[in-house]
């Protein structure tokens, strides 16, 4: 389930680089809870190039999020919100600043 979540909060940064079709393939899986087979039939393709397009769409989250970093930027400056030291906070804010 981790993983589920981690790929949706990928989703939701970089959607908008994804063609429609794989935006249309992750929201059926993973938002709509659809089988392979239902988004196979639906499409009137086969179930392998659903599968095909769900990894496609999968790898290139990764491969955005590993590149920009979105995702980690995002949980490292929701962390800092609870900081209440503001020299630690200068601190932590310097070292992602100059990273």
């Amino acid at each position: 389930m981790e993983n589920r979540d981690y790929l949706n909060s990928l989703f939701d940064i970089y959607k908008d680089l994804l063609t429609e079709i794989e935006q249309d393939t992750f929201k059926n899986y993973y938002f709509e809870d659809l089988s392979l087979t239902e988004i196979a039939e639906n499409r009137h393709i086969t179930k392998a190039s659903v599968s095909k397009t769900l990894k496609q769409v999968e790898t290139k989250l990764i491969n955005y999020e590993t590149k920009l970093n979105i995702l980690k930027t995002k949980q490292t400056l929701t962390n800092l919100l609870n900081e209440n030291d503001i020299i630690k906070l200068k601190e932590k804010i310097t070292k992602i600043i100059e990273a």
